[in-house]
């Protein structure tokens, strides 16, 4: 936690002043950071930029929902400018081990994709400091009945919206896409009566089981104890969306770095998805880097796997 966040929060508890609303995010995960990171091994990457678009329009930090009624959540919507008609909607979840980073470092992304005709709308969740699992994963399900219940206001296709997600945030968006029929994730919170469903996902160098052995070194990371608990905990099972993975299972897509560890469980999803033939793609980056989406050489490629796999499962 940073000082001034820390003083934020003594100041808060010994007035009263903002507790309701203030919670502390670590955002040290980021595009920057991540450039800072891996240049050292890859001297030749760059930082991706944000690039705005005059045929694109953003509305930024819009509520999506009031955690309790009191911690408001926040979602940025970019859209194609002029007459709106049904387009499908891309969700991006960020990555950062469920303890860090900021939907902003999705926005690239979401401008790109905006900018060939598709509704995309970067989010914020709450992270394991604030509230562990299973918070995240309800924030984002509100944020999907969110995108569906305004459909109209932004041209948004209700039936083809996808959960596009990088490293923690990939492991999210599966787990919204597996758990589709099941209440398991549903929460407190308004428009029950709207479907979490989506109809995609884009996985972008994350795990869908815990518990898999490619998956082992998370059980001793600090990332996933802090949010899930010790590894005893039945949560990591719970929090795996290979168990859920069946016949209600939506198409997805894998962009991949070169390290197994950040696929974990991934070729065995392929098999279920196989069995019901439910289509499904997956693309390695050889000698890339995890965070490689958020640097060139590897984010135009990312998006042309992206755009291609939503063309073909979205005919849009």
């Amino acid at each position: 936690m940073k000082i001034y966040q820390l003083l934020f929060l003594l100041f808060a508890t010994a007035t009263g002043v903002g507790q309701a609303v203030y919670q502390p995010r670590d955002t040290s995960y980021s595009i920057h950071t991540t450039y800072l990171k891996v240049s050292k091994s890859h001297p030749d990457v760059r930082p991706v930029q944000v690039q705005m678009y005059r045929s694109v329009r953003r509305v930024a930090n819009l509520v999506y929902t009031e955690v309790n009624g009191e911690r408001p959540l926040h979602i940025d919507v970019f859209h194609r400018k002029g007459k709106r008609r049904k387009r499908p909607a891309v969700l991006l979840i960020h990555g950062g081990g469920w303890t860090s980073g900021a939907k902003e470092n999705l926005i690239p992304m979401a401008v790109e994709l905006a900018k060939r005709g598709y509704v995309t709308a970067t989010v914020e969740y709450r992270l394991s400091a604030e509230a562990p699992y299973p918070a995240g994963v309800q924030d984002l399900k509100a944020a999907v009945r969110w995108l569906r219940a305004n459909a109209p206001a932004y041209g948004i296709d209700p039936d083809r919206i996808a959960a596009y997600g990088c490293s923690a945030g990939a492991h999210l968006a599966s787990l919204l896409g597996t758990t589709n029929e099941l209440s398991l994730y549903a929460g407190n919170g308004e428009r029950q009566q709207v479907s979490a469903a989506v109809q995609a996902v884009l996985n972008i160098d994350g795990i869908v089981s815990f518990i898999h052995p490619e998956s082992a070194p998370e059980r001793t990371g600090r990332a996933a104890n802090a949010w899930l608990g010790k590894y005893e905990n039945p949560n990591w099972r719970e929090a795996s969306p290979l168990e859920y993975a069946g016949a209600d299972s939506p198409p997805f897509l894998f962009v991949n770095s070169a390290y197994p560890r950040f696929h974990g469980g991934r070729d065995d999803l392929f098999v279920v998805l196989d069995r019901y033939n439910i289509y499904h793609e997956a693309h390695t980056f050889a000698g890339a880097p995890h965070g490689f989406w958020l640097l060139e050489p590897w984010f135009k490629p990312t998006l042309k796997h992206s755009r291609s796999f939503l063309k073909r499962v979205f005919r849009h």
